[in-house]
């Protein structure tokens, strides 16, 4: 089964939450790799993993011809209405359709980790790829400087157990693990970046919805039903509001910059 059809249907069930509250969190990520990338006037960029097209838009402004592409279609009509007239595409990672030496740049923000073949995902990207365009693949950094891990662990007792030896959220944090994976794929990877990137909501309401959009809490709404949800929402968030009511959570983000 393709990554498609098992990140789709969950990351594309609140998709308008996700772009409008949790995706723009990760805009400190995105400028720190478009920035090591080179990302200019004319650049040629893919993000696999687009989402609702908000690191497509930050690239766009930089002056990337941008394009991008999603497993799940619902984050795609969004992204639609964001990026009029740019080359936004569904399907498996592990199967990108786009021909051989496309691209200029390719991102991949918190995408590859959910693929059903990581490393097969990444060989796509090395193949879409310029030989020797720049590469950035995102994920989780250090669990002991990321406060997401209580949202993490929150929605993890809630979910049906995973198969044996699956990998956790975190299992890519540890030093050279990133690294590690990419070179696996055939990709050479150059440095890596330890990117704060703190998630900030207006209300604890506001954090309930942004984090409830994301794909592995839909799964726990499958397994647990939302009410579950919210309340372990509502307990693992609550050490993190502020005197004003704002939602503040602490998180620092690896991002390996690689080339094809």
């Amino acid at each position: 089964m393709g990554t498609a059809v098992v990140q789709g249907e969950l990351w594309g069930g609140a998709a308008q939450d996700w772009g409008d509250l949790q995706e723009p969190t990760g805009a400190p990520i995105y400028e720190a790799a478009f920035e090591a990338m080179g990302v200019d006037d004319g650049c040629r960029l893919l993000d696999v993993g687009c989402g609702t097209g908000f690191a497509l838009q930050l690239a766009q402004k930089r002056g990337a011809i941008v394009s991008g592409f999603d497993a799940a279609d619902a984050m795609l009509r969004v992204a639609r209405t964001r990026l009029p007239g740019a080359d936004l595409r569904q399907g498996d990672l592990e199967a990108l359709p786009y021909g051989d030496r496309s691209f200029d740049a390719v991102s991949a923000f918190n995408s590859v980790q959910y693929a059903t073949d990581p490393v097969q995902g990444l060989r796509e990207i090395q193949r879409v790829a310029v030989a020797g365009a720049p590469v950035a693949v995102a994920t989780w950094g250090d669990p002991e400087r990321c406060d997401g891990k209580a949202i993490i662990a929150a929605v993890g007792a809630l979910l049906p157990p995973p198969p044996p030896g699956a990998a956790g959220p975190f299992a890519l944090a540890a030093p050279g693990a990133l690294e590690a994976l990419v070179e696996r794929a055939g990709l050479t990877a150059d440095r890596a970046l330890d990117v704060p990137a703190p998630f900030v909501y207006p209300d604890l309401a506001t954090a309930e919805r942004a984090n409830l959009s994301a794909g592995p809490t839909r799964l726990a709404i499958n397994h647990a039903g939302v009410d579950a949800v919210r309340q372990a929402f509502t307990a693992a968030l609550q050490p993190f509001v502020r005197p004003d009511g704002s939602v503040r959570l602490e998180n620092v983000f690896r991002v390996v910059i690689a080339h094809a």
